[in-house]
């Protein structure tokens, strides 16, 4: 509605160009790679982002029909995945980079024992209901349900239990309790090896296979090409809308690899093949914009960089 309402407003305001921005998720979920424009209805949608697709869907129809019917200035660009910076980095609802990039930054802030940096992160983002001011225990737990785990790497110890007069220890002794809380029992003599830092390993659990390609555009790099056809180019010499991309995809493994050196998270990352992969594939064919000569500026790795220095900030 609100779109219907904005396309028709421009019609009776006789606004000289409007852009309506779509989504890549517009095309089928088994559509040919890279996507053409010409495309799109040609196959089913992905299920869990159908609704969306077709609001966007009827977003593009109705600025091709204002063109046709009325000769309006209005016309269409369908960006892939977009991502910088002021991202959603809520892990309930963020999209795979942003999501991807702050589950790394937590799990790096807990290997490295730095909950001065974890209680500031969820003051800014809580999750679910757990912020900076919440227990240890509370923490590592909501953790764990967003796939950040702590695991003992003390071997002598990894199995054993200890008892305490207020908990069961399979974790060190004299420092952290099953839920992560610090506690000295002046009753338990711990072996040396047990008081050092860091005396545990941090592994990433990320939903699906990893196998899915996906395709990244920093942010910037689409605001300077709306601009680019905004000022250069009509719904006359665009049709009814074009691709803006990169060319370029990757495999979510790949993508995660990559955030994991920026970040510097040393753990090991796994993978949740009983939660769905979605599309196999969405890669732009960008052939139509690249002749109207603008390629994206900005690489991959060094967006994540930008994205990543901001959200430490």
């Amino acid at each position: 509605m609100i779109e219907s309402n904005i396309i028709h407003a421009a019609y009776l305001n006789k606004v000289k160009k409007l852009i309506f921005l779509g989504s890549s998720c517009i095309y089928p979920k088994n559509c040919p790679q890279p996507m053409k424009e010409e495309y799109l209805l040609t196959g089913p949608l992905e299920p869990t982002n159908e609704p969306y697709a077709i609001a966007k869907i009827a977003g593009i129809k109705m600025c091709e029909n204002y063109y046709r019917q009325y000769g309006c200035n209005f016309y269409s660009v369908m960006p892939t995945n977009l991502y910088g910076l002021n991202d959603n980095f809520n892990l309930e609802t963020s999209h795979v980079l942003p999501a991807i990039l702050r589950k790394m930054h937590l799990a790096k802030c807990l290997e490295s024992d730095d909950w001065q940096s974890i209680q500031k992160d969820l003051d800014k983002y809580p999750i679910e209901n757990i912020n900076g001011k919440s227990s240890q225990g509370d923490i590592l737990e909501i953790f764990k349900k967003y796939g950040i785990y702590r695991i003992s790497s003390n071997s002598s110890l990894k199995n054993k239990k200890v008892k305490n007069n207020s908990c069961q220890l399979a974790c060190p002794v004299g420092r952290y309790d099953r839920t992560g809380v610090q506690f000295v029992d002046k009753n338990i003599r711990a072996p040396k090896e047990s008081l050092r830092d860091n005396s545990w390993t941090v592994s990433l659990k990320l939903w699906g296979s990893g196998k899915p390609r996906r395709e990244f555009l920093y942010v910037d790099d689409l605001a300077d090409a709306v601009l680019f056809l905004m000022n250069n180019y009509n719904a006359k010499g665009i049709g009814e809308f074009i691709n803006i991309g990169t060319g370029k995809d990757l495999i979510i493994k790949e993508l995660a690899e990559m955030i994991k050196n920026i970040v510097g998270f040393k753990g090991e990352i796994t993978w949740d093949s009983s939660k769905p992969d979605g599309t196999p594939q969405k890669l732009l064919n960008v052939e139509k914009l690249h002749k109207l000569e603008w390629k994206n500026k900005i690489e991959l790795d060094e967006g994540i960089k930008r994205d990543y220095d901001w959200y430490k900030k």
